[in-house]
C-alpha cells in the first residue's frame, strides 16, 4: 500500500489537526513533496509538531522520510487521491477530478484482486449449469451488464432486479448453480439473506463485495475490490466501474477457458447481429 492509500484509509482515525494535514496533501501531493515542514504546517493551519506526529502515524521516521515515501508513491504510478468535486468547480475541474479518481481507483482495484480466486471462479462459471447475477441499486446495473455478457455463452443465465424474485430463484438452486452477488459495501440485508438461501440449497455463492463484510461471510468465494469510495455519502462511481471491469475479466476468462470451438460459436452469434447495424462509412 502506498503512502497516499494509507492516508486515505486511515483518515477517519486522525485527529482534527492531522486531518487538516491529510487534506492538504491529498489535494496536491506534488506541492507537499517540494514543501518544507514549516510551509506544509502553514498551509494546513497546524503546528510543525503536528505534521511530525502525522508522519509518524503513517509509520515513517519523520517529515523527510515521509516525503521520500510520497515521492515513491507518485513515481510508481497513479495513486488514489480522494478528489471530491467542490461546489464551485467548473466543467474542467470536475471532469478532470472524476476521470483521475476513477483511473486511480481501477489501479488500486487491480492490485488488490486475488488472481487465484479469479481463476477458481472462472472454473466454477464454466462448469455451472445455471448462473445467476443479483445486485440491488447501483449494483443491479452491474448484474444486468453481466447478464448481457454471459447470455451469449450458451448457458442459462438468471437476472432479477426484484428482491422477491431473487429469493424465489435461489429457492430453486442446486449444487450445479453459481449465484454471483454484487454489492460494494456488502451490507445490503436482502443480499445477505439471498446468499444464505442459495447456500442452503447447495449453490456456490460468489460475492463481488468488500472483504470482511456481512455478505462476504455468507459467500463461498469473495472477489474483493479495494476501491476507497464511501457510497454511504456519495453516489457509486468508481466502485461501479471497477465491478463492471471485473465482470469483463470473468467473461474473458470464461471465453478463453471454453476453447477455440466455443469462440467460433461466439463469432457466429456476433455475425447474426451484423444486419441490425449500418455499415461503417469510409472517411
Amino acid at each position: 500500500m502506498n503512502i497516499l492509500e494509507k492516508i486515505t484509509r486511515q483518515k477517519a482515525d486522525f485527529s482534527k489537526s492531522e486531518k487538516k494535514v491529510a487534506e492538504v496533501i491529498l489535494a496536491n501531493p506534488q506541492v507537499a513533496i517540494h514543501s518544507s515542514i514549516a510551509t506544509l504546517a502553514k498551509m494546513s493551519n497546524v503546528s510543525e509538531p503536528t505534521v511530525n506526529r502525522f508522519c509518524r502515524r503513517l509509520d515513517t521516521k519523520g517529515y523527510p522520510d515521509f516525503k521520500l515515501h510520497l515521492a515513491q508513491s507518485l513515481a510508481n504510478g497513479t495513486p488514489y487521491v480522494n478528489r471530491h468535486v467542490d461546489e464551485f468547480d467548473g466543467p474542467t475541474e470536475y471532469t478532470n477530478k472524476i476521470f483521475e479518481s476513477t483511473m486511480a481507483s481501477l489501479e488500486v482495484a487491480r492490485q488488490s484482486l486475488d488472481i487465484a480466486t479469479v481463476n477458481r471462479v472462472v472454473d466454477l462459471l464454466t462448469q455451472a449449469k445455471r448462473i445467476s447475477f443479483f445486485g440491488v441499486g447501483a449494483s443491479s446495473s452491474v448484474a444486468h451488464d453481466a447478464l448481457n455478457k454471459f447470455f451469449r455463452f450458451n448457458v442459462p443465465v438468471v437476472y432479477f432486479e426484484d428482491t422477491l424474485m431473487q429469493r424465489m430463484s435461489c429457492m430453486n438452486c442446486t449444487e450445479e448453480d453459481v449465484v454471483m452477488l454484487i454489492s460494494h459495501t456488502g451490507r445490503t440485508k436482502s443480499l445477505v439473506d439471498i446468499a444464505q438461501i442459495a447456500r442452503s440449497n447447495d449453490a456456490v455463492v460468489v460475492g463481488i463485495t468488500s472483504a470482511d463484510s456481512p455478505l462476504s461471510k455468507e459467500c463461498n468465494y469473495v472477489l474483493s475490490l479495494a476501491v476507497p469510495e464511501d457510497t454511504d455519502l456519495y453516489m457509486p462511481m468508481a466502485s461501479r466501474i471497477a465491478q463492471l471491469t471485473l465482470i469483463d475479466v470473468l467473461a474473458t476468462g470464461f471465453t478463453l477457458r471454453r476453447g477455440t470451438r466455443f469462440r467460433e460459436n461466439l463469432k457466429r452469434v456476433k455475425d447474426t447481429l451484423r444486419g441490425s447495424r449500418f455499415n461503417k462509412t469510409e472517411t
